[in-house]
C-alpha cells in the first residue's frame, strides 16, 4: 500500500509517516498543497492523508483537483475543526473520510487501511494464481494451503505480481509502488526481495524472470 501524507507541520508529518511505515505502508510526504499536487500527479497512491489547512494550495482545492482529474486515490482529510458541518464540507469536496485533530494514531491507521480496502475496478480484493492466494486487506499469503511468513515488501511485490496477471512488471514499477520515493532507483533491493520471496514460495518457482524487462507469475 502506498500513501501520501500532505501536512505542512513538518514534525507532525514525520510522526504520521513513521507510524504508517511501522504499520507496513510505503509513505511519501509533502509539506504544502502544491507539492502534494505534483506528487499525486506523477505517482499512483492508494490513500492520501490530507491536511485541510495547507499553504500554497489549500487542501480543499487539492482534493477538488484530484477528483476533477480522475484520481483513484482515496482521501482521508485531516482538520483541526471538528463537527458534522466541517465533515460534510470535506466529503462534498470528494474526500472519502474525515478525521478531526487530535486523533488516536490507531484510529488513523485503521481508517487508512479501511480506505485502501474499498473495492475498485482495477484491484481485486483477493488475488489468486499458481496456487497462491494473497488477501491484501488481511495482509496474508498462502500457497497450496501453506501460510507464508512474508515481510511487508515481499508481500507487496507478490501482490503486485499477482494483480498484473500475465503482464511483465519491471523493477522500476515495483520500486514506485512498493517502496517510497526515498529508495535508490539503482539499488538491487528488488532483486534481493525477489530472491527471498522465491525461497519462501518454494518449488516449483512461480516467478518468471523476463530478461531485460522484469518479472511475472508463470
Amino acid at each position: 500500500m502506498r500513501v501520501l501524507v500532505v501536512e505542512d507541520h513538518v514534525d507532525y508529518a514525520d510522526v504520521i509517516a513513521r507510524g504508517l511505515r511501522r504499520a507496513g505502508m510505503a509513505v511519501d510526504v509533502a509539506h504544502d498543497g502544491g507539492e502534494g499536487w505534483v506528487k499525486a500527479s506523477v505517482s499512483d497512491y492508494d490513500v492520501l492523508v490530507l491536511d485541510r489547512d495547507l499553504p500554497v494550495l489549500h487542501g480543499d482545492e487539492l482534493c477538488r483537483r484530484l477528483r476533477q482529474h480522475g484520481s483513484g486515490a482515496r482521501v482521508l482529510m485531516l482538520t483541526a475543526a471538528s463537527g458534522p458541518e466541517q465533515a460534510a464540507v470535506g466529503l462534498e469536496l470528494g474526500a472519502d473520510d474525515y478525521l478531526a485533530k487530535p486523533f488516536e494514531f490507531v484510529e488513523l491507521t485503521a481508517r487508512v487501511r479501511a480506505l485502501a480496502r474499498r473495492p475498485s475496478q482495477t484491484r481485486a480484493p483477493v488475488l489468486e494464481a499458481a496456487g497462491i492466494t494473497v488477501d491484501p486487506a488481511a495482509r496474508t499469503a498462502i500457497r497450496d494451503g501453506r501460510p507464508l511468513a512474508l515481510a511487508r515488501k515481499e508481500l507487496g511485490v507478490l501482490e503486485m505480481l499477482l494483480a498484473s496477471g500475465d503482464r511483465v512488471v519491471s523493477a522500476e514499477e515495483m520500486l514506485e509502488h512498493v517502496w517510497d520515493e526515498n529508495v535508490d532507483p539503482f539499488t538491487s533491493t528488488v532483486r534481493t526481495t525477489i530472491r527471498r520471496l522465491r525461497r519462501k514460495l518454494g518449488e516449483p518457482d512461480p516467478i518468471e524472470t523476463v530478461t531485460g524487462s522484469g518479472y511475472r507469475i508463470r
